[in-house]
């Protein structure tokens, strides 16, 4: 079970840390990956990280603003995202799918999913 947390409002140039708290899995066995659907719009992946060795991956549209990261001991993941604009107004979901390596965040790849979390940009 995965359970997505931390959204909210922020004004434009703001910055949110959204958590996915896992339970029933053990993070270093699992690629975590963040997506985000905004209205009429598919949901779209954002970023990952592989439980066993932290690697990362970033959509272009978030790199350099957004950080991935974990805590294996917390079973947790965090998005922290900064310069916020209303372009990452969305629904953010974590997602989970057990792994040997990395896996980039495309939706079909992902099998475990979590409750959404909004994240509204506005002034």
């Amino acid at each position: 079970q995965l359970q997505a947390s931390g959204g909210g409002l922020v004004q434009p140039g703001g910055s949110l840390r959204l958590s996915c708290a896992a339970s029933g899995i053990t993070l270093a066995n699992y690629a975590i990956g963040w997506f985000r659907q905004a209205p009429g719009r598919k949901r779209e992946g954002v970023s990952s990280i592989y439980g066993s060795d932290g690697k990362t991956y970033y959509d272009d549209s978030v790199k350099g603003r957004f950080t991935i990261s974990k805590d294996n001991e917390k079973n947790t993941v965090y998005l922290q995202m900064n310069s916020l604009g209303p372009e990452d107004t969305a629904v953010y979901y974590c997602a989970a799918r057990r792994a040997a390596s990395l896996v980039v965040p495309v939706k079909m790849w992902y099998d475990k999913w979590g409750q959404g979390t909004q994240v509204t940009v506005s002034s």
